[in-house]
């Protein structure tokens, strides 16, 4: 952002590291300044002399460059003290002063809106690191960037909602949710809270705000590799979910389905799984006949290589199993418990007792025994196949406790399996041997074929 014309002056000379009293100089020279600046003539109002301060602070400080002087860092963080005690404690008529509100938007907005840096890491997701990683970047402006979120936030709480509708427009709001791009978490959380803090009191804004946020999401997942704010976004979604009526509207139902349910399928669903899925129980809670599509959108989206995000769904749907009743799962118990035996066999051993300990949930046992010819032959094979021959002993053994318990439910059903899955691998056994010899009989024949035209190659060659 450009200087304005009071704007602070950078020295042209780089400084030298400070030595003490030059530090003891340099504070009493800046208690000199505030005292001067902060105190304008007393023929100026209150108002302008807090406007003649807003102007100051639209001066943007980089705290990168070298040639920026700490002590106008300092001046101007005072500046920003100042207006924000000024906001939270409102002389009357101050916060209905248009000439204020609109030279405190703008000043907001020009220390806000910025470029964000592309990341420092952008093999991992920010979210999954932890804070004293040295991979996660911090914003350097930050000393002066959490005043002016501060100020913000007061303003949005304390002034009335038509001020803020005639102050905070559709442009403003599009430039702040493009600021949960920052890598920095104390922004983001910042961020977060004034950003639902206006959903709260922009009422008139509300259907702009939810589609800015869905058309970031459906942007993530479509074509981007990573943005570091969905995790935050969820849970302003979580928020506005809970607020959702009943029965729920086709617009909120086609959320769930076309943006909220595809966050599943992206690489970094890790990082973010916390929120949705706690946003997807909120829906269930609201409106639980939905249960039967997401199981078979989490099903549709089950990772076939990646062992963490198996981790994470497998806790997701043994949350979701306790969370709904046995009803609404009876259409999709089958395929649910088929993908849990898949996971059984996993070569993870991790995955495979994740997958395994789900059977001690009483809910998810249940909901099995309700659908149990169907879904009997797949578990009863993926518990015979790792009992014979997973590599980890850990697995075997809880597979056999696991084996013992659903026998006990149903020893007939679970023997009748047992039989049929026998009695398959001998017909794939014989059907295995016929191959076999019809490939042999059709080695046996070529091999003659070649011998009986050999003689006749050569008598054509001698000609």
């Amino acid at each position: 952002m450009g200087a304005l014309r009071n704007a602070p002056r950078c020295s042209s000379m780089k400084k030298e590291p400070a030595t003490l009293k030059q530090l003891f100089d340099m504070d009493a020279k800046l208690h000199a300044i505030s005292s001067s600046t902060l105190l304008l003539p007393s023929s100026e109002t209150e108002t302008d002399q807090l406007i003649s301060m807003i102007s100051y602070c639209t001066y943007v400080f980089t705290f990168t460059d070298p040639l920026e002087s700490p002590l106008q860092h300092e001046l101007k963080r005072h500046k920003l003290l100042h207006i924000l005690s000024a906001v939270r404690s409102p002389k009357e008529g101050l916060l209905n002063n248009d000439r204020f509100l609109s030279s405190l938007v703008a000043m907001l907005a020009v220390n806000l809106f910025r470029s964000i840096p592309p990341p420092v890491n952008p093999c991992f997701p920010p979210d999954t690191l932890d804070e004293e990683s040295p991979a996660i970047a911090f914003t350097p402006s930050w000393p002066h960037l959490h005043i002016v979120y501060d100020i913000l936030a007061t303003l949005v709480s304390s002034a009335d909602a038509e001020v803020l509708q005639s102050q905070i427009n559709q442009c403003f709001l599009s430039s702040l949710i493009s600021l949960f791009h920052s890598e920095d978490l104390r922004e983001r959380d910042r961020l977060k809270n004034v950003y639902h803090q206006m959903y709260s009191k922009l009422t008139s804004n509300r259907a702009f705000m939810r589609k800015s946020m869905k058309n970031v999401f459906l942007q993530f997942v479509c074509d981007a590799e990573r943005h570091c704010g969905i995790g935050e976004l969820l849970e302003i979604w979580g928020s506005i979910i809970n607020g959702f009526t009943v029965p729920l509207k086709e617009e909120h139902k086609q959320f769930l389905v076309n943006v909220l349910l595809p966050l599943h399928k992206h690489k970094a669903m890790t990082a973010y799984h916390q929120q949705l899925s706690y946003c997807i129980s909120q829906f269930l809670q609201k409106g639980a006949e939905l249960t039967g599509v997401v199981v078979r959108r989490i099903l549709r989206y089950w990772p076939v290589t990646n062992c963490h995000k198996e981790l994470v769904l497998i806790s997701e749907i043994e949350e979701l199993v306790l969370s709904v009743e046995l009803e609404q799962l009876d259409e999709v118990a089958v395929s649910l418990c088929s993908q849990i035996a898949k996971c059984l066999n996993s070569t993870n051993s991790q995955v495979a007792e994740k997958a395994l300990y789900l059977w001690n949930n009483e809910q998810f046992v249940k909901m099995a025994m309700q659908s149990k010819e169907g879904v009997f032959p797949a578990v009863v094979e993926s518990l015979e196949n790792n009992i014979n021959y997973h590599w980890n002993k850990s697995v075997q053994d809880l597979t056999i406790s696991v084996k013992k318990m659903i026998e006990e439910l149903e020893p007939r059903l679970y023997t009748k399996c047992l039989l049929d899955l026998k009695h398959q691998k001998s017909i794939s056994t014989q059907e295995e041997k016929k191959r076999k010899e019809r490939w042999e009989r059709l080695e046996l024949a070529a091999t003659n074929n070649h011998l009986f035209l050999q003689p006749n190659c050569a008598s054509s060659a001698s000609h």
